[in-house]
């Protein structure tokens, strides 16, 4: 399973080695040009010196990790990335046992229902099922959003370490994406408080404009949370008043605590 950056990388590094951050730099936009990508278009989308952009694509190519289609003289992932991806069976197994409980909650509630995993500062969307409804959420398998940005992903924030939180935080720049997007860190810490107090998250329109969603921790075994659950639902289907919400909140907390058990553990996490 692939997890592919949707938006433009939102760190910037003060410790990283450059030839090492140029090299993820490149095989992440590649990732998100499934059909490939030429030389001159690479340099330009990535504004990296043509002389290192050619020695990193010899090196990563002669590697197996990209792919150069010497026809149309187009780079695309290689072979390799597949290969270590099948190494990390993880995620795969988590989405897979998720499956039975994202059903039952989308059936409940007849709107899409998504799980997804913390990666850095980012939440990626490794299972969903979606609704019949005609109006739909826009999102995939593999899609990486800002944690910050997304009910889901603050979920996800939230049951962190605070030492580990801040840490991750630290020289990051926050995007609006609208204008209810969390504006501040310290908006963003408030947030987290309140989540790991009332046990779930919500986004109101904060990554996509008309978009409600609510999202519910999932744990392993430890008692440490792995996962969170959401259900979003176009703003135009919301009923007035906290009724709805909480319908959704429990429903959700039903399944995640179903799984949550089905993953071993037995209540008492924090």
């Amino acid at each position: 399973m692939t997890a592919i950056r949707n938006t433009p990388p939102n760190v910037q590094s003060t410790t990283g080695v450059k030839s090492a951050e140029r090299a993820l730099d490149l095989m992440e936009y590649l990732a998100s040009h499934r059909s490939g990508a030429t030389f001159p278009r690479i340099s330009q989308d990535l504004g990296f010196p043509k002389s290192s952009l050619h020695a990193l694509l010899g090196t990563l190519v002669g590697r197996g990790w990209i792919y150069l289609d010497e026809e149309q003289r187009l780079y695309r992932i290689g072979v390799r990335v597949w290969e270590t991806a099948q190494s990390f069976d993880y995620l795969d197994s988590l989405a897979q046992r998720a499956e039975p409980y994202l059903r039952a909650a989308r059936d409940e509630l007849n709107e899409t229902v998504q799980l997804a995993v913390l990666d850095g500062i980012d939440n990626v969307y490794i299972a969903k099922v979606e609704a019949d409804h005609p109006l739909r959420l826009v999102s995939r398998v593999g899609m990486r959003l800002p944690a910050y940005a997304t009910g889901l992903g603050k979920v996800l924030l939230a049951y962190l370490d605070p030492a580990d939180l801040r840490a991750r935080l630290e020289g990051v720049s926050m995007r609006r994406f609208t204008q209810h997007t969390v504006a501040t860190w310290q908006q963003l810490l408030e947030r987290v408080q309140d989540i790991r107090e009332r046990g779930f998250g919500e986004d109101d329109g904060e990554y996509t404009p008309g978009v409600f969603c609510v999202a519910v921790p999932v744990r392993d075994g430890t008692g440490r949370v792995v996962a969170a659950m959401s259900c979003s639902i176009p703003r135009v289907r919301l009923g007035e008043g906290p009724a709805h919400r909480d319908h959704l909140v429990d429903t959700l907390t039903r399944h995640c605590e179903a799984m949550s058990r089905d993953l071993g553990w037995r209540g008492g996490g924090q």
